[in-house]
């Protein structure tokens, strides 16, 4: 069984992150992020987050902009020119353009943690994506890290 967990930094401070991925035993955190330099994601900013990572948790990072969905996706939707609905739709979409199902070792993230920013996952594509490689390999268990 394949243990994925998902998780978003925002309405989170740094202590109570990090400790949801060592208390879980997340061994890498997969940033799903298109863009994961803002300054605006404080702690979570790319570099920062892998360094922090490292020396709190001993955890890896990778920043995988194929399981991001592309900036004029993201723009698209939060500027309420299309729904949640047809984001998934595009989104799914993209996922099998980009070949995601070949290119992804999913046995590999065992133990891994899918991020971006969403606070909650019912609205984010680090569900879908989660949701979307269970499909394809049924014995991958998600597990959000929410509280």
């Amino acid at each position: 069984m394949v243990k994925l967990f998902t998780i978003g930094f925002t309405k989170k401070s740094a202590e109570k992150f990090f400790n949801l991925l060592r208390n879980n035993q997340v061994k890498k955190i997969v940033d799903t992020r298109i863009n994961n330099v803002s300054q605006l994601a404080g702690f979570a900013k790319g570099s920062d987050l892998k360094f922090f990572a490292k020396e709190i948790g001993a955890i890896d990072y990778e920043h995988n902009i194929d399981f991001a969905p592309t900036k004029e996706l993201l723009a698209r939707y939060r500027d309420k020119k299309i729904s949640w609905q047809e984001y998934e739709i595009e989104y799914l979409n993209l996922l099998d353009l980009r070949n995601i199902v070949q290119k992804t070792d999913v046995e590999k993230l065992h133990e891994n943690c899918l991020l971006c920013s969403e606070h909650t996952p019912e609205k984010c594509h680090r569900r879908l994506l989660a949701e979307y490689l269970k499909q394809v390999k049924t014995n991958i268990e998600i597990i959000h890290l929410i509280k």
